[in-house]
């Protein structure tokens, strides 16, 4: 047991701390060598700090490939990043995960087992409304997905798995895919509650909307690939041939992403009295000549100019010449 000073003891170690005699330095040092840390045998770490490193990598990419996928399928900034990289139990995750909320359970290949891709209810919420056509907004309460909602963001938990499966492309040829989609972790019982898992904590930005996804995967279910986690095999395997696949793969989804054009055919000021007396058959005759050219604008923005015509008695715009601005470019 600890000596306990008495008040002349300790009046005389404070005026020995006042006037310099001990070190203050000195003491926190001697406190640091006395600290001693705790080692939980019934939880032993199963994944090496090499090993962890090496996941961080891993799944940095992944955070950059997922960062562009969503800004191109929902329109919107978002950026994802890794917060952390730690290993837990099984038990402790579930009990951490919010409920309800989205998680689906998928298979890592035929020879590792499955693991879990948790998304916070901020952000699920956000993605549906987004790809829905709104502003990317969340719910003040917590609810369970609709069926409707649980098929869209089903679809989008799919193209995160098929950009996992090249996140790890340097360490082996993963086949992540769905098996269910669940928003009740505790009807998820892949491993047994000690079972150490890796938990992968993904920071998620989406406009307003700020949230995590986390990545659960249980050590059982990378033991055959565990020698490949190792920082040596991770930059061993990284070539530049495997860049321009991912830049095709990003500059791809890009491409695919639908952006308003809209051609403005003039103007016109009308008086509120006429413009109240407006009757169908009536014509507004516009400021524009008919041998000026329109104006073409994406996304709000005035980029062309073009000439009105027919096709297959479709209207169309001929582009006659492209607008270069300060203003289009910096955005």
């Amino acid at each position: 047991m600890s000596e306990i000073l008495s008040q002349s003891e300790i009046d005389a170690l404070l005026s020995a701390l006042s006037t310099g005699e001990i070190d203050v330095e000195e003491v926190k040092k001697e406190e640091e060598k006395s600290k001693v840390r705790v080692y939980d045998f019934r939880r032993p770490n199963k994944f090496s700090k090499d090993q962890t490193r090496t996941l961080q990598m891993i799944h940095e990419n992944f955070a950059r490939l997922t960062t562009s996928y969503l800004s191109a399928s929902l329109r919107n900034v978002v950026q994802v990043s890794v917060a952390s990289v730690d290993q837990t139990t099984y038990e402790e995750f579930i009990r951490s995960v919010p409920n309800p909320t989205v998680i689906n359970l998928f298979s890592l290949n035929s020879e590792a087992g499955q693991a879990l891709l948790e998304i916070n209810p901020n952000i699920s919420f956000a993605i549906i409304d987004r790809l829905l056509g709104g502003p990317g907004g969340t719910l003040k309460e917590g609810r369970p997905l609709s069926e409707i909602e649980q098929r869209i963001i089903k679809m989008v938990t799919d193209k995160l798995l098929l950009t996992l499966n090249d996140a790890w492309f340097n360490v082996c040829n993963l086949k992540a895919r769905t098996m269910k989609l669940e928003t009740n972790p505790q009807f998820l019982q892949i491993v047994s509650p000690n079972e150490t898992v890796a938990v992968i904590v993904l920071k998620v930005i989406l406009g307003d909307a700020e949230g995590f996804m986390n990545l659960c995967i249980p050590f059982i279910s990378l033991e055959n690939l565990i020698d490949n986690l190792s920082a040596h095999f991770w930059f061993s395997q990284q070539s530049t041939e495997k860049e321009a696949p991912n830049q095709q793969y990003v500059e791809a989804g890009l491409k695919r992403t639908p952006l308003p054009v809209s051609v403005e055919l003039g103007k016109a000021n009308v008086s509120v009295k006429d413009m109240l007396e407006l009757q169908v058959g009536d014509v507004i005759t516009l400021e524009k000549a008919t041998s000026e050219h329109l104006a073409v604008y994406v996304k709000e923005k005035l980029k062309f100019l073009g000439s009105p015509g027919l096709i297959k008695n479709k209207l169309a715009i001929q582009i006659t010449e492209t607008i270069e601005g300060e203003e289009w470019d910096n955005e």
